[in-house]
Formats: structure tokens, sequence, C-alpha cells
């Protein structure tokens, strides 16, 4: 694949809500952008009412019945959709060999703070139940040992979804914090605060992203005294609330702006003993993950993620013989 940068920057900006942008153009041009009815890699999809959310839910022709990935989408906090993230997360999805359900949960300004955050709270209960109940059903039948049979549910998000994702695992009791294998992050947004240098300057290298960019989202979402709350703003949290986090894997391009609040994360995790993973990518961009059309390095990035959240979970004989089965079914090279 031949290299188009300046392709994939034009796509992309459309991921970001900029200053002097009417929002209702803006969720417009970023459906319009990437939505798709084609989904890459024979994946399917389903919608799903979860606890009174509406959800998509993506799945490759193999995946691990004892896996699966909720996606929280960005969007400046008021745009994106299931059908702006399908095809990413059908890619995903492929990569990783997991379900993913993706709830359209509500925005601003409609829906501010903390609607966003109840609905995504309620799908990820309602995913744990219902994960518990299979994986106890599978061990009674399997005779497979408590450690065998555990649900391994990752949350992963990206950009203003990143936000929301941290105030998930923040808000979440430690009952359904222990069972989130991974928490994975796409250029995340993490601290919106005024006071924040990064997001104050004025010279920065991002392509995508601006500190105006970030503060006008941030105004969409929630009002200003509010915007040091740790549920809007993780990094204002104190390091004792990270405690018994799950790891934290996050890939994002080397000229981002949030590259260093992501350095700040690792920080605060590695303070109380949490893993973290920065898996940052020279000369890349914000979200360059969903310009695959463009940059090849899109298609290793995904692929670098599947491998990783692969390479945490220990395959048991059972399911490697059903993989294979499904595999020869559908006329796949084992290995492929």
């Amino acid at each position: 694949m031949k290299s188009d940068r300046k392709a994939a920057i034009k796509k992309l900006k459309n991921l970001v809500l900029t200053p002097k942008m009417d929002p209702d153009e803006y969720c417009r041009g970023l459906e319009e952008t990437f939505s798709s009815v084609f989904l890459p890699n024979n994946v399917e999809y389903s919608e799903r009412n979860i606890n009174g959310v509406k959800c998509d839910v993506v799945s490759p022709v193999v995946y691990s019945s004892r896996r699966i990935i909720i996606y929280i989408h960005g969007g400046s906090f008021i745009g994106g959709s299931c059908s702006s993230y399908r095809n990413f997360c059908a890619s995903l999805a492929n990569a990783s060999s997991c379900r993913i359900v993706v709830p359209d949960f509500r925005k601003a300004p409609t829906h501010p703070f903390p609607a966003s955050i109840d609905d995504l709270v309620a799908v990820f209960r309602a995913i744990y139940e219902e994960e518990t109940v299979a994986r106890s059903l599978e061990a009674s039948a399997s005779h497979l040992s408590p450690s065998e049979s555990h649900a391994q549910i990752i949350v992963a998000a990206d950009g203003s979804g990143a936000s929301m994702a941290m105030a998930v695992v923040l808000k979440i009791n430690k009952k359904y914090r222990n069972n989130i294998q991974t928490l994975l992050l796409f250029s995340p947004w993490l601290d919106l605060t005024s006071d924040n240098p990064l997001i104050g300057g004025k010279k920065v290298s991002d392509e995508i992203v601006s500190g105006a960019s970030l503060h006008r989202a941030v105004d969409m979402y929630t009002y200003a005294t509010n915007i040091q709350n740790p549920f809007v703003s993780c990094l204002q949290a104190p390091n004792e609330d990270f405690e018994q986090f799950p790891t934290v894997y996050v890939q994002m391009g080397e000229k981002e702006i949030l590259v260093q609040q992501a350095k700040q994360l690792k920080e605060k995790l590695a303070a109380v003993n949490v893993e973290c993973i920065l898996d940052i990518w020279p000369n890349m961009m914000f979200m360059f993950q969903m310009a695959d059309e463009f940059l090849p390095e899109s298609h290793l990035a995904i692929e670098k993620v599947g491998k990783f959240i692969m390479q945490r979970e220990a395959e048991t004989e059972a399911e490697r013989e059903e993989r294979e089965r499904i595999l020869r079914k559908n006329n796949i090279a084992s290995g492929e």
C-alpha cells in the first residue's frame, strides 16, 4: 500500500469538533466520512438493546467465547455512533478474535455529563452478568477450573470515549473492576482542565487536534466548574483511585498533543503498581488507525493490538479444537 499522509489527515480531521464548526454539521460529517455498509474480514453485526441502551454486537468468524470487548467510541462527546465505528470495530474484532459490543450512549449537548457514563455503566453491568452466567454454565459442562472459566471483559475506547471509559472504571465497584482484563485506549483524552499546559499552548505539532478543539468539546459536555471532576478529567484523580486497575494499553501517534497525558497516566498507574503499556507510533497522528485505506501503519497497529489481546488468554484444548472446526467449515486456512 502506498502511504497518503495528506489524505489520511483530511479524513481524520472529521473526528474532531473544531471551535468554529457547527455541532450538527460536525456530526453529519463524521457519519458521512466513517459509516460504511460493508464490513471487512467477513465480520457480522447485530443490534441489541442492553439495559435500555441500543448497541451493536460485532462478531468475527472465529472468536473466543470467554473474551468480549465493550467499545466506547469517540466523537468529541457529541458525535459518533455504532454506524460510524462499525468498520473500525470490525477490524479490531477480527484481529483480536473478540466479539465487540458498541453502545450507542446518550450524547451532549442534549444529554450532558453524566448521561453517557450512566448508560455505559448500565451496559457494563449487564455484560458482566451475562458473561458470568455463561462462563458458569461452561465450567459446569466442561469441568473447567474457576480460572479457566473466568470471563475476560476488555474496555476499549478512543479520544473523548477514553474519558468516559476511565470514568466507568473509576465508578464501578471492585467486583466489576476485577473482571476487566485490559483497558485499551486509542489516542485518549485524559485531562481537559484549562490549566493543562499542553492544551493551553498555542504552538503544537498535532495535525488533527488543538487545545481549542478540546475546550470546545468539553464545553459541550459539561459545565466549566465540573471539568476538574475525575470522571471528566481522570488525571485529576488521586493516585490511590487507580489501585486495582486493570492493565492499561495505550496506542497513539507520536505527533499527538495528547502523548504527554498518556505518559502522566503511566506515572500515576506505576505509583500504585498497575501495568501501563505505551505503544507510541513514530510520525503518526491522532487516530491514525482509522485511516487504513491511506496508511499501512493503520493495519499493523490493529494487528499488534489484536496479538496483545490474544496473548493474554491461554486457549483451552476444547477452544482450540472448536476454532479449527470453524476455520475448516469456512475454508479458512489455519494461521491466517
